[in-house]
């Protein structure tokens, strides 16, 4: 695996400060059942990471006292780990609203037949992965079958009423390989009339996201000889007026250990969020602490979520 860190100070990306928080993403662990070429997390069905029960704690008790209204729960697969029900359920009865990032095929695997009734019970937010419509260009990014597994997932989400104005049921789209993601209000409208044509699925929201050139899919641009040009498209694209709607300004992000970072990007890269006193600041040290107006650790990669129409964990920043 090729490191990119190292190649991220070419450009300058703008210095950045965070505003009031208002999500905490928590990535559960690596453990996942697909292995996909785009994967910032290198996340994969032999990894075995995953969150303690110690720190599940130090979530709740963040999640309690910070006042905190959004949850956004990803992986890997974070449906894979022996607690994330129990995260959810209690992160409910808190009256916070939960996200969880799936890869719809979870759905479908072995053991988890009761999972998205149980998200619907729960009234959970899901945004799912689907990097494309057609089974040939899911299944050449994701693997064999696992449009198929998708599809299937998709129904048993909408039979539960996502996407039908009950529960929320948003995608994603990552391009194929180095290139900028299409304007998202188009792709979308693409995406309902063949999902909605061919199988009668129905969604809530499609999010256009860069691929970020770091783990997995910067290791292939550089084995390709392609990391310095797309690093150009990025730096080139990039446009001022999203550095107001980064998601790392009103975002934190926790790793399966408990140490904390700016953004899911950053903490891939091993860039901690900037606290005094503490070279590597963990969730319970944040406890009780305003944020507001720290600075934000940034380095070139930043420019996959400026560049053109923005991309977030939310989608396009721009319209």
């Amino acid at each position: 695996m090729h490191a990119t860190l190292p190649l991220m100070r070419r450009y300058g990306f703008p210095p950045l400060r965070r505003n009031r928080l208002e999500t905490l993403q928590v990535n559960l662990g690596y453990k996942c059942n697909q292995s996909c070429l785009h994967c910032h997390v290198n996340a994969g069905p032999t990894r075995t990471e995953m969150m303690s029960r110690g720190t599940l704690a130090d979530v709740m008790v963040f999640l309690q006292l910070s006042k905190i209204k959004i949850l956004d729960i990803t992986g890997g697969a974070p449906e894979l780990h022996p607690h994330f029900r129990e995260l959810v359920t209690r992160a409910r009865e808190l009256a916070v609203h939960v996200i969880d990032r799936c890869n719809l095929t979870v759905l479908e695997e072995p053991g988890q037949e009761d999972l998205a009734a149980f998200l619907a019970q729960s009234e959970v937010e899901v945004t799912a992965s689907l990097p494309c419509y057609t089974e040939e260009l899911v299944d050449r990014q994701r693997g064999k079958g696992v449009y198929e597994k998708s599809i299937a997932g998709l129904k048993r989400l909408n039979a539960l009423g996502y996407g039908k104005g009950e529960l929320m049921l948003n995608l994603v789209y990552n391009p194929q390989g180095p290139s900028l993601p299409p304007p998202q209000e188009k792709l979308e409208a693409d995406y309902k009339r063949v999902l909605g044509e061919k199988f009668g699925v129905v969604f809530d929201r499609l999010y256009t996201l860069a691929n970020m050139p770091i783990q997995r899919f910067g290791s292939t641009l550089i084995s390709k000889g392609q990391f310095n040009a797309y690093m150009e498209l990025l730096h080139g694209a990039h446009r001022d007026e999203n550095l107001e709607a980064v998601m790392c300004r009103t975002l934190l992000s926790v790793d399966w250990q408990g140490y904390v970072y700016d953004c899911d990007f950053n903490q891939m890269l091993s860039l901690p969020l900037s606290l005094a006193g503490r070279r590597r600041p963990q969730l319970s040290d944040l406890i009780g602490r305003d944020l507001s107006g720290n600075p934000i650790a940034v380095r070139d990669h930043c420019y996959g979520c400026t560049a053109g129409q923005g991309s977030s964990c939310g989608g396009a920043l721009a319209a």
